[in-house]
C-alpha cells in the first residue's frame, strides 16, 4: 500500500522509498487494442510504419489492410504504449492521409509473441 509519494507500507512499518524503488511497484495495466484506420492509408507503407512502431514500443499483434481501404491492427501490450501507437497511428507515415482511427478495448490475452504484417484473406 502505498501511503505518499515516497512511503511504502508493509506489516505496520513504514520504509522510505527512493524514487527509483518507486517506478518499481509502479503499475503496468495489460491491454489489447483492435483499431482501424480510415483515409489513404493503403499503398504508402502505413502497414510497415505501424510494425515498426508497435515493435519498437515491445507491443505484440499485427496490422493488415482490409477490402474497405482501411487498415486494420490489432495490438496488445500495456495500455500506455498502445495509446501511443494509437497517436502515431493517428499522424500516420509520411505520405498517409488518416481521417479516422477506431479503436475498441479489449481484454488482454496475450496470444501472440511479436508485432507482424498479416495479410488479408482476399488478396
Amino acid at each position: 500500500m502505498l501511503l505518499a509519494k515516497n512511503y511504502y507500507l508493509e506489516s505496520r512499518i513504514i520504509y522510505y522509498l527512493p524514487r527509483v524503488m518507486l517506478t518499481y511497484f509502479k503499475f503496468q495495466m495489460k491491454a489489447r487494442a483492435h483499431i482501424l484506420v480510415s483515409g489513404r492509408v493503403q499503398g504508402v507503407f502505413f502497414r510497415d510504419h505501424t510494425q515498426k512502431w508497435a515493435s519498437s514500443l515491445n507491443l505484440t499483434g499485427w496490422v493488415r489492410n482490409t477490402r474497405t481501404g482501411q487498415v486494420e491492427a490489432l495490438a496488445e501490450g500495456d495500455k500506455e504504449k498502445i495509446e501511443e501507437l494509437i497517436g502515431k497511428l493517428n499522424e500516420g507515415p509520411p505520405l498517409s492521409q488518416v481521417e479516422k482511427v477506431d479503436v475498441n478495448w479489449e481484454g488482454y490475452k496475450g496470444e501472440f509473441k511479436d508485432f507482424r504484417v498479416t495479410f488479408s484473406d482476399f488478396w
